[in-house]
């Protein structure tokens, strides 16, 4: 399982100069199946995009935003999502008395992986489609 971080996915969706492209060849040898996110991630690019909707104030800005909205959308559902779990939720409990500083978003996150994680087979070496990340 090789989960995408929301800065991951920000340079996979916009596809953005020499980290994306270095991220995308990284990916190159992980199979896409084993290739996931995490529904907190969404949510925190979910916020960034209700917040950049909400700053649009004329009519072009708002259909450019929703254009966007769409596209982020439309990323989201090529993707499998890991859940926050009932599972995860007691982790994510456990790790924030292990680590208060720690942003919750964050924990949340790696709550989800490890709950996951006891789940997940190793990755098997596979290529990704060439348009992997790309604007299709």
């Amino acid at each position: 399982m090789f989960v995408l971080d929301t800065d991951h996915l920000s340079l996979l969706q916009w596809n953005v100069g020499v980290e994306g492209r270095r991220l995308e060849k990284r990916l190159s040898d992980v199979d896409a199946d084993e290739i996931v996110t995490t529904i907190v991630n969404f949510e925190e690019q979910m916020r960034g995009w209700l917040s950049y909707l909400a700053k649009s104030r004329t009519v072009v800005q708002q259909v450019e935003a929703y254009r966007r909205l769409t596209r982020h959308l439309e990323y989201y559902r090529q993707i499998p999502v890991l859940d926050f779990s009932e599972a995860a939720a007691v982790e994510y409990q456990r790790l924030r008395k292990l680590q208060p500083r720690i942003g919750s978003l964050d924990l949340k996150i790696a709550a989800i992986v490890i709950v996951e994680g006891r789940h997940a087979p190793f990755p098997k070496p596979l290529r990704l489609p060439a348009n992997f990340g790309s604007e299709g």
